[in-house]
């Protein structure tokens, strides 16, 4: 079998996917490695076109749109909306005051809005990550139009909306949650991982492998792990990854179960990690960007929790250090929360 693209090796990665595309060649991409290290996913390049009308019609970016991509490219987000931009005619500007749309990850955002820079009158795309209410309305505060949508490389586009709070379903893919794990089939699915994309031997792609979160049933439903709830209205709240836990006590203890409460608590933007114990092994700490809505969610005592669950230590800072495409680096927020390099929250718990 032909070894797929490594479009990231290339020195265009747009022109890479492009020629792939005209050769009939699949590509590969990467994954974050937000949760795991990262892997090589296979897709067809016909697994994105078929899904650029509906991205059209929900984004906004058609011919003539100047979009603004502050995100590297060897992000799969950045690259489909870089390659996305080029076949329907829009024009990628480096400057966001020349832009009438931008792309960029829930931090970014948080980044730029931090920084003044002017946002007003721009429609923004924002994916990579989950995408809290009170975010997006700071944004529409300051003048934009806020889109947001779920996804993974593996999986490409699941659910389209203007917040974490709001996603449906994205045009022609079918969500299940099944014991709290969000399925999907979907026309835009990957082939699954491949080793090294750049060698013979590793033409085939195979979903999922030891460690792997890719999984994909004989009914053709497919899963990366992540944690979620299908309301009654219809929209999918994303809880987060399920594999990520902290083991405190001989506990283990789901993050993102503990992240929900806070968020259903009003800690605003808030992510939780574990710290080195000598006799636990690992303690539950808070940390988030909001220092009075996290010490308004601790002073609730969050009854929701177990003992095992509760953070035993709450500390703010200002900004979240991202990875290299854009996303909260949790490892980096745990290591300067134990090096003691962020404020801690002081006072009784109830």
């Amino acid at each position: 079998m032909t070894p797929p693209v490594d479009v990231l090796a290339a020195g265009d990665p747009v022109a890479a996917v492009l020629a792939a595309h005209r050769d009939g060649r699949r590509i590969a991409v990467r994954t974050s490695g937000t949760t795991s290290r990262p892997r090589a996913v296979v897709r067809s390049t016909a697994s994105w076109w078929d899904s650029f009308p509906a991205v059209t019609e929900l984004s906004g970016v058609d011919a003539g749109a100047r979009l603004w991509l502050p995100g590297p490219l060897h992000s799969s987000m950045n690259l489909f909306a870089a390659v996305h931009a080029h076949v329907v005619g829009a024009h990628l500007v480096a400057d966001p005051a020349a832009a009438t749309h931008g792309c960029l990850t829930p931090a970014a955002l948080a980044a730029v809005l931090a920084d003044g820079t002017p946002v007003r009158g721009l429609r923004l795309v924002v994916a990579g990550d989950r995408l809290p209410r009170a975010l997006a309305d700071r944004a529409v505060a300051a003048g934009a139009r806020v889109e947001h949508y779920y996804g993974a490389a593996e999986l490409s586009f699941l659910a389209w909306g203007s917040a974490d709070d709001d996603l449906r379903p994205f045009p022609d893919v079918r969500l299940q949650v099944r014991d709290g794990v969000v399925w999907a089939r979907s026309p835009y699915l990957s082939e699954g991982y491949v080793e090294d994309p750049g060698h013979p031997d590793d033409g085939a792609a195979v979903p999922g492998g030891a460690g792997a979160p890719f999984a994909v049933d004989r009914g053709g439903w497919a899963t990366v792990g992540d944690r979620g709830v299908l309301t009654d209205e219809g929209h999918l709240a994303v809880v987060g990854r399920g594999d990520l836990a902290v083991l405190t006590g001989g506990a283990t203890v789901l993050v993102a179960d503990v992240e929900a409460v806070l968020r259903a608590a009003g800690a605003g933007d808030s992510v939780v990690v574990g710290l080195p114990h000598p006799r636990l092994g690992q303690l539950v700490a808070a940390v988030g960007t909001d220092a009075a809505a996290l010490a308004a969610a601790r002073a609730t005592g969050l009854p929701e929790l177990s003992t095992a669950q509760r953070p035993r230590r709450w500390f703010h800072l200002d900004r979240w250090p991202v990875t290299a495409t854009g996303k909260v680096d949790r490892s980096a927020v745990a290591t300067s929360a134990a090096e003691g390099r962020l404020t801690r929250l002081t006072g009784a718990v109830r």
